[in-house]
């Protein structure tokens, strides 16, 4: 598959609007006419800042799944969100291939991303500026990009790339900088969970486990065996009273609220009766 002859026209239009309120919907409708999806959504993530959302145009009811709920933390354990801290080289990926090794089997993918019900979500990342970095998010609901359209997508790189770093180059948080403040809280959830009872390693191996790690990937990473994450993992979950990775989700989401409790347990059944 090629670009089609039409690109151009639309990348004229791309070009134009930068820096008009119609850019985002001029940028999603080239995107759309390269190889054909149904939402489009561009975050912009300062650090590991409450994510700003550039452009979006999910229905409604789709929108406080995809949008609001995602800006309330679960961003953190987001592929594309890690892929915004990692220094490789920007373009379009495809979460599959970006995920963790457990990611469909992780507690963030049956927690969280699998009610988004998408076929597939490719993204191009992209780095605006050193502070902001941006994704341009294409879902599907039905089916996966074939190779060809992943090849045509990654051929009109170089105009997505130009635009968008030009079109948000002055963007800056609106809150006026509170979102450090947010950020850093955030950040300290994964060293907020077990404080005081579970040790500096466990709360690595629970940060990995969380982010869709294997044990053999958690041990490869932390230079330890299979065996000993699993040892850990066992401890974790008798320390901090719970019985599953479920458990320890809730916990992790109540932390990233300031909500973590001595009683883990409770913690955990409030988070689950919020995701009801």
């Amino acid at each position: 598959m090629t670009v089609p002859t039409d690109w151009m026209v639309h990348a004229g239009r791309i070009v134009e609007d930068i820096g008009s309120p119609d850019f985002g919907r001029s940028l999603a409708g080239g995107l759309r006419s390269v190889a054909p999806y149904d939402f489009t959504v561009i975050f912009g993530y300062v650090g590991s800042a409450r994510p700003l959302d550039l452009y979006d145009d999910f229905p409604p009811d789709r929108r406080l799944l995809h949008v609001e709920e995602y800006q309330e933390g679960p961003y953190l354990l987001d592929p594309f969100f890690l892929a915004t801290l990692d220094l490789s080289e920007p373009g379009l990926k495809r979460l599959r291939e970006i995920a963790p090794d457990r990611f469909y089997q992780g507690e963030y993918y049956r927690s969280y991303y699998a009610q988004t019900g998408l076929a597939e979500e490719i993204g191009y990342v992209i780095r605006v500026n050193d502070t902001l970095t941006i994704v341009v998010s294409l879902m599907r609901k039905e089916k996966r990009f074939s190779t060809a359209e992943v090849r045509a997508l990654k051929q009109v790189w170089p105009v997505i790339d130009a635009a968008c770093r030009k079109h948000w180059q002055n963007v800056v948080p609106a809150d006026g900088g509170q979102s450090q403040d947010i950020a850093e809280r955030i950040e300290d959830a994964f060293q907020r969970i077990g404080e005081g009872v579970l040790t500096a390693r466990e709360r690595q191996v629970v940060e990995l486990t969380l982010r869709g790690h294997s044990a053999d990937a958690i041990g490869s990473q932390l230079g330890i065996s299979s065996g000993t994450v699993r040892i850990h993992r066992r401890n974790i979950y008798t320390k901090l009273r719970i019985s599953s990775q479920g458990e320890l989700f809730s916990v992790f989401i109540n932390a990233m609220l300031g909500d973590v409790q001595d009683d883990p347990p409770a913690s955990a059944a409030r988070a689950r009766t919020r995701r009801s």
